[in-house]
């Protein structure tokens, strides 16, 4: 029988954060205001935004792009873990959702480091693409998922090769695996994650993080 990710209790969950959470007032803080929304469970994990940081600082990214701010907890980690020069595209449509984390983001003192571009995510991703828009060594996708194939593309083209493209809720809630769920968003992620396995552009690996988390760095 081959070795398996661990399917974790909520004790041995809870012990793997107390051993590894760098954690801070500020994030905590995001996390619970976020908890009380009615949409709270878009939230990331705790650490699934620590392996995020950690990897914007392994690949000494500079440029980051991400699809899907929502409260901005991602965002607020990505910028932490950039230069103080260093320059995160956030894109999102909401108004609402995205004035929390602008709140955040001016308290950690990382505001200057995000622009927010609040339009359709596809719409930015096209005018930097025209634009002629300087490679980004970073992207986290994490929106609606009837477009992740677009949003895919789009931060793939635009990445430098040796950049990383994470996207978020591959398993979705185990969807993925069941007959009975056809709705666009399952259908949508299904027939990513099978693009994905056979892209010889990237290398790939699915992470058990979240509600799973697939990292793919451009060859």
């Amino acid at each position: 029988m081959s070795l398996r990710s661990l399917n974790l209790s909520d004790e041995l969950h809870r012990y793997m954060l107390d051993v590894s959470l760098r954690d801070n007032a500020l994030l905590e803080e995001l996390r619970a205001e976020t908890a009380r929304l009615d949409m709270g469970r878009m939230q990331i994990s705790p650490e699934q935004g620590q392996l995020m940081a950690l990897l914007v600082r392994l690949i000494d990214a500079r440029r980051a792009i991400e699809i899907g701010v929502f409260t901005g907890y991602s965002s607020l980690l990505t910028a932490i873990a950039l230069p103080s020069d260093g320059r995160l595209i956030a894109c999102d449509v909401s108004e609402q959702w995205t004035a929390i984390g602008q709140r955040y983001w001016e308290k950690a003192g990382v505001a200057d480091r995000i622009d927010l571009h609040l339009r359709p995510a596809l719409e930015t991703l096209e005018m930097l693409a025209a634009g002629g828009s300087p490679p980004f060594d970073f992207a986290f996708i994490d929106a609606d998922k009837t477009n992740y194939d677009a949003y895919y593309e789009g931060c793939l083209s635009l990445l430098r090769p040796g950049g990383i493209v994470l996207i978020d809720n591959v398993l979705w809630g185990g969807s993925v695996i069941d007959p009975a769920k056809q709705d666009e968003d399952t259908k949508a992620i299904r027939a990513l994650n099978k693009k994905l396995r056979d892209d010889d552009r990237i290398d790939l690996s699915m992470i058990p993080v979240g509600d799973g988390l697939s990292l793919c760095r451009k060859r």
